[in-house]
């Protein structure tokens, strides 16, 4: 019953990673939200070495303008420019390279398609598994931080952590859906894996890089870090424009899957 119900069963499979990757992302977001004191004790010396910092570097860690002594400055800085679309990436790429390319290498996808379940079905409720693994742990980050923002006293609403949560997952998400995508075409959990990581940090690059390279300006928009990061959802939260191209991303390369994953002479 429960190999019929796919769904379930991947769920169920990564109980335990995703439950030791929430309470990680718990305590990653208290430990953030712990320093805030002391960086609000010394917001004048760190604002004149920020001053004092490479245009690049202040670019990968929140971009010019941000008031590291408020609380949407430092938890940009600290946290949603880099350290939790990244910690979401990984999740989101070993989650979408595995489902189908994992099952493929270890020869246990021919179980499964031995079943009278269409294989669109099958990628389907794989692909909401990924959908319900990465609401739990936005879940428990966004938990983790309402936490910290309360006992730390940061002067900072739930809307906005939301918000800035929510667009962290939709950037990883559209990583998470590429490795899907490339599993499918492939059946090479190592590729996907690969080819997703190599576009995220190629394209985070291109994201930091543009503001300080005025001949790569004009391609910053190409880079999915530029409609997460440049918007500032923190502090103005989610923008229709900004969340459509993540959604819209995320539909062409599942549909992608799908046909690859349907079409392919899979190796079982």
């Amino acid at each position: 019953m429960l190999l019929r119900n796919i769904f379930l069963k991947n769920l169920r499979d990564r109980r335990k990673a995703l439950f030791w990757w929430s309470f990680g992302m718990i305590l990653f977001a208290l430990f953030i939200c712990a320093f805030y004191p002391t960086v609000q004790e010394s917001a004048a010396e760190l604002e004149t070495y920020m001053a004092n910092m490479p245009e690049a570097l202040i670019a990968a860690f929140g971009g010019t303008g941000s008031n590291i002594a408020s609380p949407e400055g430092y938890l940009n800085v600290e946290f949603f420019s880099m350290m939790l679309p990244m910690m979401f990436i990984i999740y989101a790429i070993g989650f979408g390279g595995g489902v189908i390319a994992g099952e493929e290498e270890a020869g246990t996808l021919d179980l499964l398609l031995a079943n009278p379940i269409s294989r669109w079905r099958v990628l389907l409720e794989k692909f909401l598994a990924m959908v319900a693994g990465m609401t739990i742990l936005s879940f428990m980050s966004w938990l983790g931080l309402v936490a910290g923002a309360y006992v730390y006293d940061m002067n900072i609403g739930l809307g906005q952590l939301a918000a800035a949560t929510f667009s962290s997952v939709l950037l990883s998400f559209s990583f998470g859906v590429i490795a899907l995508a490339v599993s499918c075409l492939t059946g090479r959990r190592g590729i996907s894996m690969g080819i997703a990581t190599a576009l995220a940090v190629g394209t985070y690059l291109l994201y930091v890089l543009a503001q300080v390279a005025e001949p790569l300006e004009k391609y910053q928009k190409l880079s999915p870090f530029y409609w997460h990061l440049a918007p500032n959802p923190l502090a103005n939260g989610l923008k229709l424009g900004n969340m459509a191209v993540f959604i819209g991303t995320i539909a062409v390369f599942l549909i992608i899957a799908l046909i690859a994953f349907q079409r392919r002479d899979l190796a079982v």
